[in-house]
């Protein structure tokens, strides 16, 4: 076993990330440590790349990125029993603490002490990653190796899109960035009538036709509540799936949704979003509900089982890989929004 290796790292406190060398991690023994076969850039990355608010205000440099992969387990902890070494795996990358209010009641993705792998302590855009074992989640074979990377984004579209009625009902999108074109995916292969998507990249809308959605507009150039009420007759979509977190987008999906609707909110916003309470809220009736990552375990159950039925296809997100040393160019593409899912590989590309 090599003592060092490879890593993608923030390494201090201003843009940019940097190919480091670091020590392979230690295991204890409730642990297991994988080789990573691909990890996947997800836009949180994006932003402690680029040293935003949020990150300055959240990342402890160094620390090596990276939430979203697959590997195979290289070994494990003397306690350790549900996985051996050469399983196929990916892992819940957020770690709770078992024992706060939350965790007591069966809510562990809300934690009050949770801490992110990737983000709080060294990730997986390395050779190697250290996971709890209870974290770490076995996949089947019939789960494609590029799918397997993506779990953790999947959960999310997954936890959003089944956190109320789904099958039979019109369902709007609003920011078609790739959780936006799973929820699309996950929505039709879940029973949705009708999906509305609202999306300003030229790109990204292509995007959301390829991954199902009905109706794809452009709010930057068209009435996209106009004319989804037309399209409803004047009834409004029975579930808001927000997903851009920019607050514009926000507001037109509380005005195009329906009195006794459900809005689930997974978007970031960086600033406050002003709303008519009244009129989009509370004379609607409307279910209002915070989404954060993946329930624990419920959402990967759920998220599996629609892989392994075949009812998912996601390879229209898929387009560019590259070796780890290449991220520069990988980030550009993403940053500058002609990409979906952009794959890369810490121990060299597949032949």
């Amino acid at each position: 076993m090599v003592a060092t290796m490879k890593a993608l790292r923030k390494v201090r406190a201003a843009k940019g990330l940097q190919m480091d060398t670091v020590a392979v991690p230690l295991i204890g023994p409730t642990e297991v440590l994988v080789r990573v076969k691909t990890a996947s850039i997800c836009g949180t990355d994006l932003h402690i790349y680029g040293w935003d608010r949020w990150s300055q205000g959240r990342i402890k440099p160094p620390v090596t990125l990276g939430h979203e992969f697959c590997g195979t387990v290289e070994r494990v902890g003397d306690e350790v029993r549900a996985v051996v070494a050469g399983d196929f795996v990916s892992a819940e990358m957020h770690v709770n603490c078992g024992h706060c209010h939350q965790c007591r009641l069966g809510q562990a993705h809300i934690c009050q002490n949770l801490r992110i792998i990737g983000i709080d302590q060294d990730g997986a855009f390395a050779e190697f990653v250290n996971i709890p074992a209870s974290n770490i989640w076995r996949l089947d074979a019939s789960i494609p190796e590029h799918y397997g990377a993506i779990l953790d984004p999947l959960g999310n579209a997954v936890h959003t899109v089944l956190a109320g009625p789904i099958a039979g009902q019109t369902v709007l999108v609003t920011g078609c960035g790739p959780i936006g074109l799973m929820a699309i995916a996950v929505a039709k292969a879940c029973g949705s009538s009708t999906v509305f998507a609202t999306e300003t990249n030229e790109k990204r809308r292509a995007m959301a036709k390829e991954m199902g959605a009905d109706m794809v507009l452009n709010p930057a150039k068209e009435d996209a509540v106009a004319k989804i009420l037309a399209e409803t007759n004047g009834t409004g979509v029975d579930a808001l799936l927000e997903m851009s977190g920019n607050a514009t987008a926000i507001q037109q999906g509380f005005k195009a949704l329906r009195a006794g609707g459900r809005a689930s909110l997974l978007g970031i916003p960086t600033e406050s979003v002003p709303l008519d309470l009244v009129n989009d809220v509370i004379f609607k009736g409307a279910t209002v509900q915070g989404i954060y990552g993946r329930r624990m375990y419920e959402t990967w159950v759920q998220m599996t089982s629609l892989l392994k039925a075949g009812r998912l296809n996601l390879d229209p997100l898929f387009g560019e890989r590259a070796s780890l040393d290449r991220f520069e160019s990988a980030f550009a593409l993403l940053q500058g929004g002609l990409a979906g899912k952009i794959l890369l590989y810490p121990n060299g590309m597949p032949r």
